[in-house]
């Protein structure tokens, strides 16, 4: 999670947000919104590592909708390139994390 410890806002793509919504109906908003609620969990996203560093993380809003979100740090800047609901296997994981915060 260091990699976000200098970011200071969000860059977003017109095309990207529309393609977002219009799939999987996440506003850019809410996608942002998983970054200011813990826990937060964010790791590589190794397959996508040949073109820039992507990551994901797994996070929630603030009406509590679990998230999948891809993003990549540009300046000081997360740049969303995806954002859905988590699969059961990612909300497994995610939950456990949350039982440890409690």
């Amino acid at each position: 999670m260091n990699i976000l410890l200098n970011c200071t806002g969000f860059e977003w793509d017109k095309h990207n947000s529309e393609k977002i919504w219009l799939k999987h109906k996440v506003s850019p908003s809410e996608s942002e919104q998983v970054f200011f609620n813990l826990p937060l969990i964010v790791a590589d996203a190794v397959k996508h590592l040949e073109k820039e560093n992507r990551f994901y993380a797994l996070g929630h809003t603030d009406t509590k909708r679990l998230l999948f979100v891809v993003f990549t740090v540009r300046s000081k800047n997360i740049r969303i390139i995806s954002a859905r609901n988590m699969s059961r296997k990612e909300r497994k994981v995610y939950l456990s994390y949350e039982k440890e915060d409690s």
